[in-house]
């Protein structure tokens, strides 16, 4: 089940605005029923304001409705919102100012560890440029004397599964495990 952008928020709303039970807003924002009481008794999450998720497209009117009637009935997520969460409708990633710079020494780990994977994927997985891809290959980067190769992963520029999908998917047949571990 794919869970709202805000659980708690989304939580904080339905409690005021429902006639849901904790069971029901507990399993669709992904937390305990005690936790949803907690909120209902002010004691958790008093600070927060409640997301609409109407207005946020994440579920109906009439999923809320249906659910109120029959208890047993799960709330499900709308279509649109499902799409968004599952990374279809996916925009960019922002990356702070202060890590702008770390891509570069990202790229140049990629390129010195995994040098079979094509230009195109490390711009998808870092959000770099193909100019500075090319730059940082053929050492006329403007920074190349004081870079160090950096795991982008620890650099949060990408998560590790990602990589692991990349990596997995253009390593050529003859690779050793062992060279790259």
């Amino acid at each position: 089940m794919t869970l709202p952008l805000m659980p708690k928020a989304t939580a904080v709303w339905l409690v005021e605005n429902t006639k849901l039970t904790f069971k029901q807003i507990a399993d669709f924002c992904g937390m305990h029923p005690l936790e949803i009481q907690g909120i209902a008794d002010g004691e958790v999450a008093g600070d927060i304001r409640g997301e609409d998720p109407i207005n946020a497209g994440q579920l109906s009117r009439e999923m809320i409705n249906l659910c109120e009637e029959n208890t047993q009935k799960k709330l499900e997520i709308a279509a649109s919102a499902r799409e968004y969460l599952d990374g279809k409708g996916k925009t960019s990633r922002y990356t702070p100012r202060a890590r702008r710079h770390d891509k570069p020494e990202a790229v140049l780990w990629i390129l010195k560890y995994h040098p079979y994977v094509p230009d195109a994927q490390i711009v998808k997985l870092i959000g770099t440029t193909k100019k500075t891809i090319d730059s940082i290959r053929d050492r006329s980067h403007w920074n190349i004397s004081n870079m160090q190769h950096k795991d982008p992963v620890l650099l949060a520029l990408c998560k590790q599964g990602d990589l692991n999908i990349m990596v997995k998917k253009f390593r050529p047949e003859d690779a050793d495990d062992s060279k790259t571990a």
